[in-house]
């Protein structure tokens, strides 16, 4: 019988581009790999403005998604709201603000922060620590000079 390996958590660092330019790229990564993916976000006008951006983002395409409190939740490739509980059982959670707390459910967890902020900065830095210290591989994410990222460490 084998042991699943602990939830990845990766924290993604912005230094020059916004969370608007970001997040759908990260989110195509995911539904290339045959993921879906969770978005959490604990403020409702974040939610409504990611939601009506990842239908327009991109004038020759969408991502498919819906949102936590609409009907058929559980069938969204990607889900944004500000619940816990994995609805469409995502292997990768999205986590936009606050604490991303029991990532059981998850294989990967994005932790996504604007660097610009101390108090982003600051909250970052407390969860690398405690998933570290509780044994979940961590790796950080840091816009390089170009708009790619490098894996920092």
């Amino acid at each position: 019988m084998s042991v699943e390996a602990p939830c990845e958590v990766w924290f993604y660092h912005l230094e020059r581009t916004s969370l608007e330019q970001v997040l759908p790229e990260l989110l195509e990564r995911a539904l290339m790999r045959g993921w879906r993916a969770s978005v959490r976000s604990y403020d409702p006008d974040r939610i409504q403005t990611i939601d009506a951006w990842l239908w327009t983002y991109r004038d020759e395409s969408f991502l498919p998604h819906g949102r936590a409190d609409e009907p058929l939740a559980d069938r969204q490739p990607i889900l944004i709201g500000s619940g816990a509980e994995n609805l469409n059982r995502a292997q990768a959670l999205f986590v936009l603000d606050g604490d991303p707390g029991d990532l059981s459910d998850y294989r990967r967890c994005i932790v996504i922060f604007d660097g610009r902020e101390d108090s982003a900065l600051q909250s970052a830095r407390g969860l690398w620590k405690r998933y570290k210290a509780a044994g979940h591989g961590v790796t950080y994410w840091k816009q390089g000079e170009s708009r790619g990222w490098e894996k920092q460490g």
